[in-house]
């Protein structure tokens, strides 16, 4: 049975993009680890990764990333809207397929005695894994944030750490691990800047005064947009559903002489719960979630997994919708690392099939040796698919930051700045290991059964296109970078990588 593990981290680093970039590239070095979604936010100063994979892989990530965190984030010097106790703030485990609440405990467990021995950093257990009732609840662990913390750790014994040493790394603080079931974070913007507003509409919805059962809220300045939000944590969005939460608010908002200016999702949601909120506002009578079309398809297509083109589809449909979807990212560079991707697949599959023909016996060496060059690049290339989405969210991100003083606009440009140079150098990845591809698959041609031509000529011209189409995204990203020497390293580069696939596709 397949089993998968969700971990949320949330990073106390919102501003610095270089520095996020760093801390999920070193969580995703680690095999069998999905990144499903990044936000990051500069009013919190905060950023929340998704990440989804095998539970040993998703641990070993987790610990790779607040291991980075803790050597470029130092909260002597950190300043935000939203709370926070470590470096790596929160660290929860959320059981999806094949595991359990419990199982997630007992990787929080783990996790936990692992940050402490390999960083030294202290860890506190919330939620279905606190070890004392009264640390169920983030906030009361929370309570006095880093710099309160920090003193009373060292003299009150109710304040000491569930691992380590009573006393907060110097800094990277202490790092709050659990396991949990899905949560989804709401944010609910008002269009007034009073932020007592917020926190007032907070306190009245959320359950520990006396409100929503499964909200946990808070009041928070945003100070680049002008406006207060009311910050939401849903523990349980089948027992009180989203729109219940929305219209709370909106009832205490008026209250107070104010509206909704809009709402917001941070990181993912299920889709059960938009559901629940569509059924609420049309009224439908008698709905049923077997009425929506995905739903229905995905049901139709998992009960003919037996019939092929049913199976594919349904395996390609997912990346089809992300690319066709009205939004900036997947674009052109993910299709062209999808591109280098199936081409180096196409190779895996021709030399795995030539050298169990007896015909290629004298070629079983070189066939096993390329074989493993194939799936290395496969495996290259399609996580070159995320990454390049994400690299241009990085950039989209970059470019929202606050500009409204000297100070702001300097940081905002060299944030746009190392943004766009990742822009540059994940697709410049794509096409150098596309051409390799390109060459190790013609190769292939003297090496394979003659009946597999037309599957490595067709994986030669998916590796041409992933060249080309990288290196599109590498040109247009060096419009915009004011380091001369990196844009005329990159654009030489780029020109060598051209007219090889030029040459080499005349000459095939």
């Amino acid at each position: 049975m397949k089993r998968v593990v969700e971990c949320v981290p949330n990073f106390s680093e919102g501003r610095d993009l270089a520095k996020v970039e760093a801390i999920v590239s070193a969580m995703r070095e680690i095999p069998g680890v999905f990144l499903l979604d990044r936000e990051s936010d500069a009013d919190h100063n905060r950023s929340v990764i998704t990440l989804a994979g095998d539970p040993e892989a998703i641990a070993e990530a987790a610990l790779r990333g607040v291991g980075k965190a803790a050597e470029l984030i130092d909260l002597t010097k950190h300043s935000g809207a939203h709370p926070r106790l470590g470096a790596t703030d929160v660290l929860p485990f959320v059981p999806i397929e094949g595991v359990t609440i419990e199982d997630c405990v007992v990787l929080a467990k783990k996790v936990g005695r692992e940050i402490w021995n390999r960083y030294r950093i202290p860890v506190y257990f919330y939620e279905a894994a606190a070890q004392r009732p009264e640390r169920t609840n983030l906030e009361n662990i929370r309570k006095g944030q880093f710099e309160g913390l920090r003193e009373e750790v060292l003299r009150n014994p109710d304040r000491s750490p569930d691992v380590g040493d009573p006393r907060l790394h110097p800094t990277a603080g202490a790092t709050v691990v659990g396991a949990r079931k899905f949560l989804i974070a709401y944010n609910i913007n008002l269009n007034t800047p009073d932020v007592e507003i917020a926190r007032r509409i907070a306190k009245a919805i959320r359950f520990s005064n006396g409100g929503l059962r499964y909200v946990k809220a808070m009041g928070v300045d945003l100070k680049a947009r002008g406006l207060a939000q009311v910050s939401i944590n849903l523990t349980d969005f089948e027992q009180t559903p989203m729109h219940r939460v929305f219209e709370m608010v909106e009832r205490e908002a008026q209250r107070h002489g104010v509206a909704i200016a809009g709402s917001e999702i941070v990181g993912l949601i299920p889709k059960r719960a938009i559901e629940l909120t569509a059924d609420f506002y049309l009224r439908l009578e008698n709905f049923s979630p077997a009425q929506v079309l995905e739903n229905r398809m995905e049901a139709a297509l998992g009960g003919a997994a037996s019939e092929g083109p049913g199976r594919l589809a349904a395996l390609a449909q997912p990346f089809l919708d992300a690319v066709a979807e009205p939004t900036a990212a997947p674009g052109g560079g993910s299709v062209a690392a999808l591109a280098g991707a199936l081409a180096a697949s196409l190779g895996q599959m021709v030399a795995g099939l030539s050298r169990k023909k007896k015909s290629q016996a004298p070629h079983v060496e070189a066939l096993t040796e390329a074989l493993g060059e194939f799936q290395a690049a496969s495996i290259f290339l399609a996580q070159a698919i995320d990454r390049d989405a994400s690299s241009f969210e990085q950039v989209m991100a970059a470019y929202k930051l606050p500009q409204g003083t000297p100070a702001e606009q300097s940081r905002r440009e060299e944030a746009v700045q190392q943004a766009l140079r990742g822009a540059v150098q994940v697709p410049l990845e794509v096409g150098r290991k596309a051409a390799d591809l390109f060459d190790r698959l013609g190769q292939l041609e003297g090496l394979s059964s003659p009946s597999m031509l037309s599957d490595i000529r067709v994986g030669r011209l998916m590796a041409a296109a992933a060249v080309r189409g990288a290196l599109e995204n590498v040109s247009i990203n060096l419009e915009s970078m004011t380091d001369r020497a990196f844009t005329e390293s990159a654009k030489a580069e780029t020109d060598a990588l051209l007219a090889h696939i030029a040459e080499s596709t005349v000459r095939a």
